[in-house]
């Protein structure tokens, strides 16, 4: 027979969990602090989109049932919103602040969603054309309107301060709702509008970007890209918010080649360097008697001082590029904002 244990006592199980007889000694490990600190709460969360091409929000689903494609209302900073969920719910880390999925939506909403969505473009007409009689300097682009809050937003962008105080009396007048004008920059329009970027694909602000990250046109300078606004400037005008995506790894990479018209040993003899292939490991050489060679990165070393050759200094050649390689990127004159250069595409 197996020994049992004195009742109210617990003794620890084969894989040393501890029983009811070891609770003094938990509680003094957690008065002296050697307890772990407790898991994070799971809760259910969901991806929820508010608009086509937007992106997704992490909402608390709660107990509600749901699954991809389903519409659902959820408790928005402007009120009760319609989504559709993108992301299945699955339990994850709780966060501080978080939106919270209502209820599956019903018909009911589906028919009120669609009649502010109707009222919303009719009032986004009504509002240019009051701009146009009115002859104001801005660009109304979006509009939203809430029947349950009785509230209309304007979205518009201007390049300088405009008094619409009449405009908005209009506005008010013909919605018989309260309104709100609101104005953001270039890159918010961009993201609110959305749009197709050159490389094909949807705008990145406008599908998964959560906020836009500085950008300079360094980061155009370290991946060799030709600085002309076709190439470099996106949708909004601005740099584009690619630009910053792989500028680390070029960055990483340049660090083990040479410099731009830094002087090498190779196989071939002494040349300076005209050019970097960055990703491939690769260094374009000009030697003053002969050909431009490409060697691979560990093929090539430090050259002592000597008299200057192809690419040196101020009499560098037509094949000798700007500087791009390790640490020295040339002169920063214009990588503290995130305008493109000036100039023809």
């Amino acid at each position: 027979m197996t020994e049992q244990p004195p009742p109210g006592e617990l003794r620890a199980d084969p894989a040393g969990r501890a029983g009811p007889a070891n609770l003094d000694q938990d509680r003094n490990g957690d008065r002296n602090g050697d307890r772990a600190a407790p898991s994070p709460r799971l809760i259910s969360i969901a991806g929820v989109r508010l608009r086509p091409g937007g992106r997704s929000l992490s909402c608390d689903a709660g107990v509600v049932r749901l699954k991809v494609g389903s519409r659902v209302m959820i408790q928005g900073e402007r009120g009760p919103e319609l989504g559709i969920v993108m992301v299945a719910p699955a339990l994850r880390p709780a966060a501080a602040r978080m939106p919270r999925i209502l209820r599956v939506a019903d018909e009911r909403d589906l028919a009120r969603a669609d009649d502010e969505d109707r009222r919303a473009a009719e009032a986004l007409d009504f509002a240019r054309e009051a701009i146009r009689e009115r002859k104001l300097g801005i660009k109304v682009f979006h509009a939203e309107v809430q029947q349950a809050g009785g509230k209309a937003t304007f979205y518009f962008a201007s390049d300088a301060r405009v008094d619409f105080r009449d405009l908005v009396r209009d506005l008010s007048g013909h919605l018989r709702l309260r309104v709100e004008m609101r104005q953001v920059g270039v890159r918010d329009e961009a993201k609110m509008v959305g749009g197709i970027g050159s490389c094909g694909r949807e705008l990145c602000c406008s599908t998964f970007l959560p906020r836009f990250a500085p950008i300079s046109i360094k980061a155009a300078k370290n991946q060799n890209i030709a600085l002309t606004p076709s190439k470099v400037s996106g949708q909004c005008g601005r740099l584009k918010c690619c630009l910053v995506y792989e500028e680390a790894n070029y960055v990483e990479a340049a660090k083990s080649l040479p410099r731009v018209g830094k002087r090498v040993e190779t196989p071939d003899g002494i040349g300076r360097v005209g050019d970097l292939d960055v990703l491939r490991g690769r260094v374009r050489v000009l030697f003053m008697d002969g050909p431009p060679k490409v060697y691979e990165g560990h093929q090539l070393r430090p050259a002592p001082q000597g008299p200057p050759g192809p690419g040196a200094g101020g009499e560098r050649g037509p094949e000798a590029g700007p500087e791009r390689g390790g640490q020295d990127h040339g002169p920063a004159g214009s990588d503290d904002g995130d305008r493109p250069p000036k100039g023809g595409g």
